[in-house]
């Protein structure tokens, strides 16, 4: 039986996060129709060293998946679609598309879920007692808009330790989010072909 199927440690903490950041309070502005963002496919993430990777359908709505990071909550009801991908292992990622109504709007969005990003350590922490977590910055991407990556390691009492990549990209109105995780720490964490799988996400956009 795959792995993939385990939840991790992250994924178990996801309902003791608390939400926080600041509040994008500006109403959503209908967005004109145009062309869906594209998705990255499964050949464009980071290599894994012993298991291929499959790509799920687009699928509308948030994921779960980022929860314990990123949330919905204080942001106008956007399009939201996402994509999850996996391996025969316990490696796992998920790209999330936010189209909203103004580029205006999209900057602040960015920057709204970077700073859940780059507080979601502290928030860890501070709502589960059993839990170590550290956050990394790996600095800006000069794609499209710009985008940033984060790494944040969890370790619980017992033993568990999972490893995540986040970063955040922009592209006029719309915003993405790539997550990778699996078990392990930043020494595992495959840093240089993720900032590559992030330029991509945000350039294949449109």
């Amino acid at each position: 039986m795959a792995l993939r199927i385990r939840t991790s440690a992250l994924t178990a903490l996801t309902c003791a996060a608390l939400a926080a950041g600041t509040v994008l309070t500006a109403p959503a502005v209908a967005a004109p129709k145009a062309a869906a963002p594209a998705f990255l496919s499964a050949s464009q993430l980071p290599p894994h060293p012993t298991s291929t990777w499959t790509a799920g359908p687009v699928t509308d709505g948030f994921p779960e998946e980022l929860g314990l990071c990123v949330s919905t909550e204080g942001v106008p009801s956007y399009d939201y679609r996402h994509r999850q991908f996996w391996t025969d292992l316990d490696t796992s990622a998920v790209q999330l598309t936010v189209v909203t109504g103004t580029a205006a709007q999209a900057k602040a969005l960015a920057k709204h879920y970077d700073d859940l990003i780059r507080t979601c350590a502290d928030r860890i922490e501070e709502s589960s007692p059993d839990v170590e977590a550290e956050g990394r910055n790996y600095g800006k991407l000069p794609v499209e808009e710009g985008a940033r990556v984060r790494g944040l390691h969890t370790e619980t009492s017992w033993g568990a330790t999972d490893i995540a990549l986040l970063s955040v990209g922009r592209d006029g109105r719309t915003v993405t989010v790539v997550k990778w995780g699996q078990m392990g720490d930043f020494r595992n964490a495959p840093v240089a072909a993720f900032k590559k799988t992030t330029s991509t996400a945000v350039d294949k956009l449109y």
